[in-house]
């Protein structure tokens, strides 16, 4: 078949999969790289469309590994509040209110603030109409995985059937960018026996589960209090982690859990600033790496983080590691990275995503390296992660399609979708 997309960044240090700086011409044809060449060699670049890459350093796009795109509509609504108090006085109420059109808007600044972060794909899970995150998604060129939020103890089986008709409807969708899993809640909205159809559904169509796990240590208590269990175990019994498994959180973990997960190969978001500033906990990162359990990260919802940035998210993530092992030598700065790009296309279900190298998909971000904060540039890897600001990503790159080059969006109009938000936010909070 004829190439439809030409493309090469030339002259541009790149993050290589061992976790070292190269330099050198990235070629992408249709929606992979198709091959890497030394620097300044103009062999086969005719018919190319050109980027340059001097003063540019080209990681793998961000996957947020755990979010809640339509919750910006509610960021700064309700801060500094307890977990529950938190869901059930301030956010639950309102989102009862949303309608269609505020969950697309609300992924719509979701998808612009990603996409100015430097993040290329998302894992979404929030209420009814899903199907406009899809639309946006298909819309904003990112990669996108979704999930209904199943709250079991309130109409269920309703809101089960809508994950199912998510999942028909749009797995595979937008060239497949798109992919569906299902989305129990937790195991404090969701009781076992909803969960096993949630777990018999979900196996007979082949998808994947998403979850938030082990979250508070009320959660916990309140767990072993109704079923002597703490959730994992009763998880288990139910064979959602036998489909394939993303928990959300993690933050307070049993040696016997951690062994539960090592064995299901669950794989983990942490979400780092959301557990702090709803002071759940710090996860034990490391207890988990070193059980070989893939850990990616997330944002969570810019209701409780209170942005979507992921290389914020990223550095704190290696600084917490450090703090709670006391160690610190713990997640160097390439390795944070590859948690946030490598490992989070890997938590979410991504095959050939989330490396710069030959073969995979062309989902790249261009940092600026012009800034103060870049100077000296000893090293690029550690620069980033714990230097500079997700202001300096200059270009992104999925599936071989710009959606942004120079600060400029491409497929996403910023101002009018501003406009539109802050009027549905308005009508949804009075404020």
């Amino acid at each position: 078949m004829p190439f439809e997309k030409e493309l090469i960044i030339r002259d541009v240090k790149y993050f290589k999969p061992d976790g070292t700086v190269g330099e050198g011409n990235i070629f992408i044809r249709n929606d992979k790289i198709s091959k890497i060449t030394p620097p300044s060699n103009n062999a086969d670049i005719k018919g190319y469309n050109v980027i340059d890459g001097r003063g540019k350093f080209a990681t793998p796009g961000f996957v947020n590994a755990h979010t809640h795109a339509s919750m910006t509509l509610l960021r700064s609504y309700a801060d500094d509040k307890a977990l529950m108090d938190w869901l059930q006085k301030d956010i639950w109420p309102i989102e009862e209110k949303m309608k269609r059109k505020d969950i697309y808007i609300g992924a719509a600044l979701a998808a612009v603030e990603m996409i100015k972060c430097g993040t290329t794909a998302f894992m979404d899970m929030y209420g009814p109409n899903m199907e406009e995150v899809a639309k946006v998604t298909d819309e904003s060129g990112l990669r996108g995985v979704l999930c209904r939020g199943i709250i079991g103890i309130f109409n269920g089986e309703e809101k089960l059937q809508t994950n199912i008709d998510l999942f028909k409807n749009f797995n595979g969708a937008a060239n497949g960018r798109i992919t569906v899993m299902f989305g129990p809640h937790a195991v404090y909205t969701c009781p076992p026996d909803f969960l096993r159809k949630i777990a018999d559904t979900a196996k007979s169509l082949g998808a994947e589960i998403h979850m938030h796990m082990n979250e508070t240590l009320d959660e916990i208590n309140n767990c072993m209090k109704e079923y002597g269990k703490r959730p994992f175990e009763v998880v288990m019994e139910t064979g959602l982690l036998d489909l394939g498994f993303l928990a959300a959180h993690c933050v307070h973990l049993s040696d016997n859990e951690i062994e539960i997960m090592r064995n299901k190969k669950v794989r983990v978001a942490t979400n780092s600033s959301s557990n702090m500033k709803l002071a759940s906990g710090i996860a034990p990162v490391m207890k988990m790496l070193n059980a070989g359990i893939t850990v990616a990260i997330g944002t969570d919802g810019a209701s409780s983080n209170n942005n979507l940035d992921m290389l914020e998210e990223t550095r704190l993530t290696t600084l917490l590691a450090k703090v709670e092992s006391l160690d610190p030598l713990a997640i160097p700065a390439a390795q944070a990275l590859q948690m946030g790009t490598e490992e989070g296309a890997k938590a979410v279900g991504f095959k050939n995503v989330g490396r710069i190298e030959e073969g995979y998909k062309a989902d790249i971000v261009l940092w600026n390296m012009s800034g103060v904060e870049w100077q000296p540039n000893y090293n690029p890897i550690s620069l980033l992660v714990y230097s500079a600001n997700s202001s300096s990503a200059d270009t992104v790159i999925v599936d071989g399609e710009i959606l942004m080059q120079n600060r400029e969006l491409k497929t996403l109009d910023e101002e009018k979708i501003i406009a539109e938000f802050n009027a549905c936010a308005n009508r949804l909070t009075g404020k």
